[in-house]
């Protein structure tokens, strides 16, 4: 019986849906990020972003900040270091997972 692919089972959900992975993935490449620049990059609205990151945001994965340019209101969203480890340690568990499937059945 061939080795079998360690379980994903124990994945973060809160990072593990699609979109969460996306923002995350794309805030993992940067200090910070405006949450217009943000939406575009991930395909999702400014609305259901929003409501992503709050979802992270709860979870400690990220900090929101709201400020003033000017007098143009700006949302940035960057990785928490508990989210920056989180992610380091998921990475490391699908690379595993996906390194030990072979390439075709």
């Amino acid at each position: 019986m061939p080795e079998m692919p360690p379980s994903l089972v124990g994945l973060d959900k809160a990072l593990h849906e699609p979109a969460r992975l996306s923002i995350v993935g794309c805030l993992w490449m940067l200090e910070e990020a405006d949450c217009t620049f943000l939406a575009q990059q991930v395909g999702l609205t400014v609305g259901n972003l929003s409501f992503h990151l709050a979802r992270l945001e709860d979870a400690g994965l990220v900090r929101i900040e709201k400020r003033f340019q000017g007098k143009v209101p700006r949302t940035t969203a960057a990785l928490t270091s508990e989210g920056r480890s989180l992610f380091r340690t998921y990475r490391r568990s699908l690379q595993a997972f996906l390194a030990a499937l072979p390439d075709e059945s």
